[in-house]
């Protein structure tokens, strides 16, 4: 098993492609977006390649390979509006495993590896996330790899007919 991580510089369409097949997946919506309403989980959106090149603007992208197959995204951005706690120089980090061939294998857990040096290489030391609350999986490795509860926001996501929580963590490198 060979696991790469790519920055992205020049999307293509084959890149939006799967971005797009990724983030209309029924199993990943619920885990990588806010959803108000039911009509909202249900919603499928589709990007252009002008939309996942300007979102390189605001967004360090890297891609995720496994055996030079496509598997994922990661992303971090900095001092985005949505930060939980407003401190000066902090990336919000996200990451999605795409391809289902990608998951249980670890490959998240390298990947936010990575995703800290390349932050840190950035000269950034402290990274923000949001987990929501039914996500133990996700829970589960931040905690692993030294992220801390920060606070909650409560009946941020909708999901399985009910509200969630969103987790807010913090890690400083």
């Amino acid at each position: 098993m060979t696991t790469q991580f790519v920055k992205l510089t020049n999307p293509t369409s084959s890149h939006v492609e799967a971005f797009n097949k990724w983030d209309n997946d029924p199993y990943l919506i619920p885990l990588t977006r806010p959803n108000k309403n039911k009509a909202e989980l249900e919603r499928r959106d589709n990007m252009t390649l002008t939309d996942l090149t300007n979102r390189l603007e605001h967004h360090h992208i890297y891609l995720i390979y496994l055996n030079d197959q496509l598997i994922g995204e990661m992303n971090y951005m900095v001092d985005p509006g949505h930060l939980y706690k407003k401190e000066s120089g902090t990336a919000w980090i996200g990451v999605t495993i795409g391809e289902n061939e990608g998951r249980g294998k670890g490959i998240g857990f390298m990947a936010i590896q990575y995703l800290e040096n390349q932050i840190m290489a950035h000269g950034h030391n402290r990274i923000e996330l949001g987990v929501f609350e039914f996500n133990t999986q996700a829970q589960k490795l931040y905690h692993k790899l030294g992220y801390k509860v920060i606070g909650n926001i409560d009946n941020f996501t909708f999901w399985q007919d009910k509200m969630w929580t969103d987790i807010r963590m913090e890690k400083y490198l």
